[in-house]
């Protein structure tokens, strides 16, 4: 078995094909850690979707966009914020019904985060020193505080881990925009989000040998103007 993480995907379900195609992933044998906003952005959400959680061996870790679609399909009430920020197109690749029930489950089953081999997995990050257990869904699925002081070592040039795990990795960051199309390590973090909401790539890592395989730039994946116009 071989072990990847993905960074967002955020509806693209192309750069996803692509992603799991150039690393050679293995549906039936090798694991796939998504870190979350699978969705909102590009319109394939669905389609995303429906290909994760067919995978034998994935964990899924719950991102913000997608408990804003998680609401949704239970409830059927869409967040005019949500729909602001890429819900819109969301919603149109569901053809404007709620989701099927086996795409709820899936989203029921995410996970805020995971710990595995001394390795942290979580969407937007955590406080440091404080247990896991006492930190709320809002800071494993909101908080940018890990990725700014992350990001602030590695511009003072100051590698020191900014927690206990040997690895970190999240997502909700983008770095395309900072300069970055691989991701980024700084202070025992790593930065996952390379932009495939937006015009960067998407990008997946095996966790083990540090291989980066990435997408084509996403907008030119789609037609202009068919992602999302904000933050």
């Amino acid at each position: 078995m071989r072990r990847f993480v993905i960074g967002d995907i955020h509806g693209a379900y192309k750069a996803l094909e692509q992603c799991l195609q150039r690393c050679g992933f293995d549906d039936d044998k090798d694991l796939l850690i998504a870190l979350g906003d699978l969705c909102d952005g590009w319109p394939e959400t669905c389609q995303v979707v429906e290909r994760l959680r067919n995978l034998k061996n994935i964990h899924f870790i719950l991102g913000n966009h997608d408990y804003w679609t998680m609401e949704w399909g239970m409830t059927g009430i869409a967040d005019p914020a949500w729909l602001n920020v890429g819900g819109e197109n969301t919603m149109k690749s569901y053809e404007g019904d709620t989701m099927p029930a086996p795409h709820l489950e899936f989203f029921d089953a995410a996970k805020l985060y995971l710990e595995l081999d001394d390795k942290l997995f979580v969407h937007a990050g955590i406080k440091p020193g404080i247990p896991l257990e006492q930190q709320s869904p809002d800071i494993f699925m909101w908080d940018r505080s890990l990725f700014q002081e992350a990001m602030n070592r590695y511009q003072m040039g100051h590698p020191q881990k900014l927690t206990g795990y040997d690895e970190v990795y999240i997502g909700h960051s983008p770095i395309h925009r900072l300069g970055f199309t691989k991701p980024l390590f700084t202070g025992g973090i790593w930065l996952m989000d390379t932009g495939a909401g937006w015009e960067g790539v998407l990008s997946i890592m095996d966790i083990d040998t540090k291989e980066v395989y990435s997408s084509n730039r996403v907008d030119t994946l789609y037609p202009p103007g068919s992602g999302r116009q904000r933050y």
